[in-house]
């Protein structure tokens, strides 16, 4: 399987930073399946720090190490994935530190359902509706060095 991650600098080696952002899985290392999202992200994330030169990296995962993993998959941005990504963005997770989480990417136009929903402008309920139609990329978060360790570097393009 191929990951992909998109930054302002070239990431050969991954590596789980703290940040003292709240992010939707958790402090970690971000994949995505997608080479689209990747090149999307790295464009922005160059915009917003106003430094660097953005860049796709391009990781080998044997899917069969997955197994050998803690793992919590997301199929949809359902209930649980709401509740998990708002006690994240919230700090307030406190549950299970797993070695790699797989699940829906919370993007512009579904961030501000969240932020209505973590707000209490709008219940559960309504937030779950707003995000069904949703059509969301995929996100992997690597949490620990064991899981990092299934990663091996293939290729890392500079964007234009």
């Amino acid at each position: 399987m191929i990951l992909y991650h998109g930054s302002n600098a070239e990431v050969r080696l991954p590596r789980i930073l703290t940040t003292n952002r709240s992010l939707d899985f958790g402090a970690g290392f971000y994949t995505t399946s997608s080479l689209n999202q990747a090149e999307r992200w790295a464009q922005l994330q160059t915009r917003r720090r106003g430094n660097g030169r953005a860049a796709v990296s391009a990781y080998e995962m044997d899917e069969s190490a997955i197994e050998s993993l803690s793992l919590l998959r997301f199929e949809g941005a359902d209930a649980a994935w709401l509740d998990f990504v708002v006690e994240n963005r919230k700090g307030l997770y406190k549950g299970e530190l797993y070695d790699l989480v797989i699940g829906p990417v919370a993007n512009d136009r579904t961030m501000s359902v969240i932020n209505d929903y973590m707000n209490d402008q709008i219940d559960r309920e309504t937030a779950l509706i707003l995000l069904k139609p949703q059509n969301l990329s995929d996100q992997y978060r690597f949490g620990t060095e064991t899981a990092l360790r299934h990663l091996t570097c293939k290729e890392v393009r500079l964007l234009d």
